[in-house]
């Protein structure tokens, strides 16, 4: 029997599909802007991966089965994430038309100062993620109650959202609790709390230099829509029953965080809860929203599981809060699912053909001081969040390429973790193919390429990482007998 073997592509090969990509989603955003999530950028996902299909099988002959498996493999990996994403549809539907989210931006935008909105925004967001060790519960809750805030106090979507993803990220990264940290220390055989305190000398003065950003622009915001936030506090106070009361169930679900309940369980109970307070809280918003004629026991019905599924829009006689309490239930997760599943159809072909394990090795050849090993693997971080659309891939994908690399030069693992999560955790929401990128973009409404220049700390955390090892502060060789027994205490 004759043993198939597969070609390695050349490094100009591999480019190809990169490229198509690259150029093609550029041409589709620019044709359809914020409407390319409903199907252009999912189209571009295929056509990419049907030219890195033809590439595997015509000149890497790559068998159809191997890239079929590596497909699955790919999507099946993300269905946990696909189901909370629904989940959290059904979320901002209950949360919003109970009155959670009103009641949150009712209070919000009397007791927050405009001076201080953005910095406060990021710190909370800072404080609930690390408490929560989830950007994604973050966002989607008290994420969405800070929009309402902003945009009543005369901020640009782009700011607020900056603000939010930057805090949230923050916490994503350096919480014992988040799935991003433990996968990143567990790849790189790194010490968890080891890897929290090293990951410190790059975070706190990429959140600091945050701060200081949007405290300035705080002050320099003028506040000219102090008639605006007096007509937002009245049209939600006309429109919703607002009571302090209805802020026990986000209490709860934070509890519920604290305590580790998986987050399917958390969400999916956080919104009966919602649904139910929507029953008790707001009839007259069921009966709305359900656009039956007559008031009953079945118009509520409909609107209860209409809230859960579909999108709502109510009247509170300003057209700016029409947008901002309107939702699109799970039903308007739909194109984000569609855009996930596409991307993973193409992270699946790039692994199977060998074209990334061709690419990445490219950075490999970077390698010849620290601050050149550190920069190859922010690179090949980058790179890989952008080519297989997933930030658990690519945190993976990057360890495993660089574990034995380090090794071999003597550098401690700790580094490659930290560089790892500088490089990938806090970069996947700025790319708007990435499953993160295009949740948040969906949760907030606000377009990543809006948001983007805004996320201050998203962009700061890699360049810091960087600059970190061109000063050689901190970085450690060969460890002591005293630090490795210390290390595996911990």
């Amino acid at each position: 029997m004759n043993e198939h073997k597969v070609k390695e592509p050349s490094i100009l090969l591999s480019l190809i599909p990169v490229l198509v990509l690259i150029g093609l989603l550029f041409a589709t955003i620019r044709t359809f802007g914020a409407d390319a999530l409903s199907g252009g950028n999912q189209i571009i996902l295929l056509a990419a991966s049907a030219v890195c299909c033809a590439i595997a099988i015509l000149y890497c002959k790559t068998k159809w089965k191997d890239i079929e498996k590596s497909i699955v493999d790919n999507i099946s990996g993300i269905a946990p994430a696909i189901l909370i994403l629904l989940i959290i549809g059904a979320l901002s539907g209950t949360w919003m038309v109970s009155g959670i989210v009103p009641t949150f931006i009712y209070y919000g935008i009397q007791i927050i100062h405009p001076s201080f909105y953005l910095v406060s925004s990021c710190v909370i967001c800072c404080i609930v993620s690390v408490i929560t060790g989830s950007s994604w519960t973050t966002i989607a809750t008290i994420g969405v109650a800070l929009l309402g805030i902003g945009l009543a106090q005369g901020f640009s979507p782009g700011w607020i959202a900056g603000a939010i993803i930057s805090g949230a990220y923050f916490g994503d990264k350096i919480s014992p609790l988040s799935d991003t940290t433990i996968l990143a220390s567990s790849v790189t055989e790194t010490p968890l709390f080891t890897h929290i305190r090293y990951m410190m000398i790059t975070t706190v003065p990429s959140i600091i230099i945050t701060l200081i950003i949007f405290t300035v622009a705080g002050f320099s915001h003028n506040v000219t829509a102090t008639d605006r936030i007096v007509f937002y506090a009245t049209s939600l106070k006309q429109t919703f029953n607002i009571s302090a009361w209805l802020l026990l169930i986000p209490a709860i679900t934070f509890v519920m965080i604290i305590k580790k309940v998986p987050a399917i369980i958390t969400l999916f109970l956080s919104a009966v809860m919602a649904g139910v307070a929507a029953l008790i809280a707001q009839p007259h918003l069921l009966y709305e929203v359900s656009g039956l004629e007559v008031s009953g026991i079945v118009s509520k019905f409909k609107g209860l599981l209409m809230i859960f599924y579909g999108s709502t829009s109510i009247e509170t006689g300003n057209a700016e809060l029409n947008d901002l309490v309107s939702t699109g239930g799970m039903a308007g997760m739909m194109n984000t699912v569609w855009l996930i599943i596409c991307a993973m159809v193409f992270g699946g072909v790039m692994i199977a053909s060998g074209i990334l394990k061709r690419l990445t090795s490219s950075f490999v050849h970077l390698v010849k001081r620290t601050v050149g090993m550190v920069a190859s693997t922010v690179g090949s971080g980058l790179f890989l969040t952008l080519t297989t659309a997933d930030q658990y891939i690519a945190i993976v994908l990057n360890g495993k390429m660089f574990k034995d690399i380090y090794k071999e030069l003597g550098y401690e693992s700790r580094l490659l973790s930290r560089t790892t999560e500088d490089a990938v955790t806090v970069v996947s929401p700025l790319v708007p193919w990435n499953t993160c990128g295009m949740t948040q973009a969906t949760i907030l409404g606000v377009p990543t390429l809006t948001y983007l220049p805004y996320c201050f700390f998203n962009i700061i955390s890699p360049l810091m990482s960087i600059t970190v090892a061109a000063l050689g502060y901190k970085i450690f060789r060969n460890k002591t007998g005293e630090d490795v027994e210390h290390d595996k205490a911990e």
